[in-house]
This record gives C-alpha cells, structure tokens and sequence, in this order.
C-alpha cells in the first residue's frame, strides 16, 4: 500500500473532535495529528517525513494492510486486518468538543479480534513541534507520558511496551484471543486524568454524528442518485473540518502534501478562506444546516467588522488569527520529497478582490433561507459594497493567489459586480439604507469593463486576466453561477466549449488554467473545477450531460468518500491537501444543480443560478 515509505494520499482515514483532526493508514499507523487544533504543529506528522515525523502504529505485527470504512452516517474510522483466518479491526474515534460528554482530547483506538489469536503491535513515535522537539518519557501505571516543550501526550495500551529513549519511541506486542476487546487510548494535554468509559464515548459520539449528518432517501431527492452517499459523506466532512468553538472551517486539515510530486507547489491549507463563504453556505443549507451556515457567516461578519474593508484579509486562523506568516521547515523532507514543507500562509497577505464578492453572495445565501443581518452587521456589509465601489478596477492576486504579481484577473472583476448586485438586492428588499444609485452606476461600469476586456472574440470565451488573449480560466464558469449573464447567452456557451477544448483532460477532470504562473512545476487537475462544469452544463440544459460526467466524476472519490484538492488525470491519484473541503462542497451543490435541473423536490429555495439566472430548457435527459 506504501510507495516506499509513505502511503498513497488517497489511502488515509480521517478522525477529529471538531478541533483537530487525525490522518490514520490502512496500515493502522497515525501518520499526521497536530495538536490541540488543526493548525497547531504535529505531534505526529510521518506523511511529510517517514524518518523524522513520527507515527502511532496499532496492527497486526505482520505488517499487513487493512481495509478501511466509516461506520455508517459516522466520522467513526474502522480499519479491518485479516490475517491467517483471523480478524483484527482497529476502530478511530475522537469525541466531538461541546457535543459529546467525554473528554475531547483523546484519541481512541478499539481493537477487536475475531476468528482465530491475532498478535498486534504497537509504535509510539511522538515528534513534537513538527519533529523539531525530541521527546522525554515517563512509565505511569497506565502506560506511558511522552511531553514535548509545549505539550505532552499519555499513552495507555495494554501492550509489553519497551521504551527506546535513544530512538524517542516505545514499541510493544500483545495477543487477542478471539471475542476480546483491547483499548488504546492516547490522551493529550488536558485530558492526562479525565475520567472516561471508552465504550460509551465510542456510543454517544456515534449516535452524535447519526444524529448530525443529513439524510434522505435516494429516491425522490435532489441529492438522490448515484452521488447520494457521497454527498452524506461531504457534509461529515465538512462538520469534521468545523471548529466547534468559533464554526470556522479549515480548508484542509494537512499542510505541504504536495500538487506536483517532487515539487514546491506544497502550501498549508489549515486556514478559512474568505473565498469559500457562499458556495459554502450553499451547501450547508441544503443538506439541512442552515444554524451551521448561520454560525459560519457570523463569525465571518464578526471578524471582519474589526477591520477596515482594505484590511479584510483573504484569510485567518480558525480562531480568527490574522498573523499568518508563511516559512518553512527545512529540517523535513516532504511528502515523497516535496519541498519545502510549509507552515503558515502568505496569501493571508495578499490583495484578492474577489472576496467581497463571495462574502455578499454567503449573505445573500442566508436571506435565502430566511436568516438575515443585525442592522450593525449591515453597517459592515454596506462600507465593503462601498469599498468596491472605489477598487473594483485595480489589479489584484486573484482566486488562485498568484505570486508573480498583481493582475487584472476577470474573475475578480465578476465578484466585483456580484458583490455591488448582492448589495444592492439586499437593500432594496430588506429596507437597509444605502447609496443604491451609487452602487448601480458602479455596477454597470464592471458590466461593461468585463464584457469588453475580459472576453475574447476570437476565442470565443472570458480570458484570465484583461490583456491576456492565450490564458484560459475555469472560473468563467462561474459567470452565469453568479447571475452576470444567463446561462444561455453564447458567451456563456462559448465559455464552457473552451474549457472543454482546453481544460479537459480524462473526460471529466478540469485544471484551473492553461497560462503561466510564475511557479515552477505543474499540477494536477482541480477537482472544484470539474464540479464547476457540471454546474454549468446543469443550468445550461445539458443536462445528461452533467449528469454523466457528475457520475464519472465520483468515481474518482476514495472508498471511504474522501476527496484531495486535485487529482492526477494520469491514474486518478491524489493531489494537494486532503481532505479538501471545497472539493465536498464542489460535489455537494453539483448534486444540487443536477438534481435540481432534473427536477427533483429541493430542501430549500433554488440555489444561486436558478434563482438568479435565466429558465433553462432540459435536453431530454
């Protein structure tokens, strides 16, 4: 299962608590787990350096690879051995914080044995501060207390462990007998002493998730089909990448894994990005969790009220942290020796106009569902509508964050208008004060600018950027998504007939962009980008066509329901940063324009594109 030392990306497991998360092998081993939140440094992190990371192994001491599955409608993780007619599964739960009445902060590992005597083995490798902090051991009566400078983490395993304070480890052996069941529990700060009963907590976290995650029959759904148990999956994936204090929502619970093997393309995604707020909140309404929406726009508004609108950072830690300096760690090899390992993020500085854009469309969302804004939150909402008013025409990173300088990115200019529409709705609907005739005027110059200097006659398509006439983008299918013009309008169609032209490799797999971008190396192909096609043929009327290319898309995901960032059209494997949260939301609202094209009952209003763009016809599908 490994390729040399390191696992295939798409071959882990995620567990978390709704504060940290914890990639798991289908070798049993622990290979990343940063603590005691997602974006703190590892105290295992062997899936970025097989030598130096550190791991936490629980398998049969053959070394054989299981075979992985959720319990059903749970972020619950079993991993199933069979070996020499025996049976072996290794369950991975952590509670969710404030949901479940266990302590948070550890990580249970249930080992049951069927069929025959199973001998299993266990690694401790703790490498605190992503490996640059050896450990110190202390035996308890339980187990074993590995601390590191800032935390520490009690290990209690019922195994013979042999400690190796040279190495920084402690192995150890053990033998089940058929129908018994042994506990390995790996408690971390703040839990050393809690009081808990494992087989309860593995209960109520169980009926926790059950409880949480959407459900509906396959049949007379918009999420019905052969996407609906994906898409069940993509909404535990995106409550497992929630952070249950502040409801922000990490992109990615990894950093560095890489978009080109070998290569630096290789960022940290532990962070929430404005960018994904309206595509976002679609989602989670739709699958039924609007107060999760609710919750996700508020913190947005609360954040960004503190600052001026140009101080609004594309950006911010999960507990609203604007400090988010990028470096790296040289002292680890990489994933397959992807260097460099990165931690932090620099785009946190960048100028990314099209984030005032998708901030207005999350809060048109919520209007949708008949959650609104606090007249104070107006105040917020109306100075960015100000603010894009005066830069709407400025050059800017753009979506994909480039770091060979600012452009006059297309896809900026659209959010742009989007977020002076939005605007402009919400005050006229809701009674809000504002300077309307201002915000059309405005309004109408992006129009205009847009149509003359982003889309190309000769292409018959929207460019990248103004003066570009080679570079093609996929966000220009999200023109008609965002109601610019319809989805009918040959512009539109033009559009969609060059991506396929240009951006389509195996059938169904679309990248970002055809141009350069300052970046050595390449990429693979961008799994939110495929999505965007379907939605655009969805709405287009090709409907069969969306359909079957939303079919061959899922059979790209894992067989635990996991999607990376990218993916390599070659032969499928995974790319980038894993799980990747705007990859199950891609999947989820593809779901809903397919269906909701096919015309299935929806769980709320239309989503963006129905009810903003022009009726659709449907080809028969």
């Amino acid at each position: 299962m490994r390729d040399g030392d390191y696992t295939p990306i798409e071959a882990y497991g995620l567990v978390g608590n709704l504060e940290t998360c914890a990639l798991v092998g289908p070798d049993g081993s622990v290979d990343w787990f940063p603590f005691p939140h997602v974006e703190s440094p590892s105290v295992f992190a062997a899936i970025l350096d097989a030598k130096r990371g550190g791991r936490f192994r629980v398998g049969p001491t053959d070394g054989t690879a299981g075979r992985q599955r959720y319990r059903e409608r749970t972020n619950v993780l079993e991993t199933r051995f069979e070996t020499d007619g025996s049976v072996l599964t290794v369950t991975d739960f952590m509670p969710p914080a404030g949901a479940v009445d266990h302590p948070k902060r550890v990580l249970y590992r249930r080992l049951d044995c069927e069929g025959g005597p199973v001998s299993a083995e266990l690694t401790f490798d703790p490498a605190f501060e992503y490996g640059r902090a050896d450990a110190t051991f202390e035996r308890t009566a339980a187990g074993l207390l590995a601390a590191g400078p800032e935390e520490r983490t009690t290990l209690e395993a019922a195994f013979d462990l042999e400690l190796d304070g040279d190495a920084g480890r402690a192995t150890g052996t053990t033998t089940l007998d058929p129908g018994s069941t042994e506990w390995v529990l790996l408690r971390c700060t703040g839990a050393e002493d809690a009081d808990t009963d494992p087989a309860a907590a593995l209960s109520d976290t169980v009926e926790y998730w059950r409880d949480w995650c959407h459900d509906c029959p396959s049949e007379g759904c918009v999420f019905g089909g052969p996407w609906h148990d994906h898409v069940v999956r993509s909404g535990l994936v995106l409550k497992l990448l929630t952070h249950a204090e502040s409801g922000a929502i990490a992109a990615a619970p990894t950093t560095s894994l890489p978009e080109d093997i070998g290569g630096v393309r290789n960022w940290d995604y532990r962070y929430n990005w404005l960018r994904d707020a309206g595509f976002t909140v679609q989602a989670l309404s739709n699958l039924g969790h609007a107060d999760a929406a609710a919750d996700y726009v508020s913190w947005f508004v609360d954040l960004c009220s503190a600052s001026e609108p140009e101080s609004i950072q594309p950006l911010y830690g999960l507990h609203g942290e604007a400090e988010l300096t990028e470096r790296e760690l040289d002292h680890l090899s990489g994933y397959r020796d992807s260097r460099p390992v990165r931690v932090g993020n620099g785009a946190a500085g960048q100028r990314q106009l099209d984030i005032y854009g998708e901030l207005l469309l999350a809060v048109d969302e919520l209007y949708s569902h008949d959650r609104g804004l606090a007249d104070d939150e107006w105040a917020l909402v109306r100075g960015v509508v100000d603010y894009v008013t005066e830069v709407w025409d400025e050059p800017d990173a753009g979506i994909w964050e480039v770091r060979d300088g600012p452009k006059q990115f297309v896809y900026s200019k659209v959010l742009s208008w989007t977020a002076l529409d939005r605007g402009i709705d919400i005050a006229e609907t809701h009674g809000f004060d504002a300077p309307v005739e201002a915000w059309r005027a405005a309004r109408t110059a992006v129009r205009k600018s847009v149509l003359e200097k982003g889309y190309d006659e000769d292409i018959g398509a929207f460019v990248q950027t103004y003066g570009d006439e080679e570079t093609l983008d996929a966000t220009g299918l999200l023109i008609p998504v965002v109601g610019f013009l319809p989805f009918d309008d040959e512009r539109v169609q033009g559009t969609i007939d060059a991506v396929e032209s240009r951006l389509l490799e195996a059938e169904v797999l679309v990248r970002r962009y055809d141009g350069d971008d300052g970046l050595p190396g390449d990429e693979g192909a961008f799994v939110l980008c495929a999505c965007w096609l379907v939605d655009a043929l969805a709405m287009s009327g090709r409907v069969g066509e969306a359909a079957d290319r939303l079919a061959t898309l899922v059979e790209y995901v894992n067989s635990l329901g996991l999607l990376a960032e990218e993916l390599d059209p070659a032969d499928g494997s995974y790319l980038g940063n894993y799980p990747q949260a705007f990859s199950h939301i891609g999947l989820v609202n593809s779901a809903l324009y397919v269906g909701a094209a096919r015309g299935e009952p929806l769980p709320g209003p239309p989503p963006m594109g129905i009810r903003l763009g022009e009726p659709v016809g449907v080809d028969g599908y």
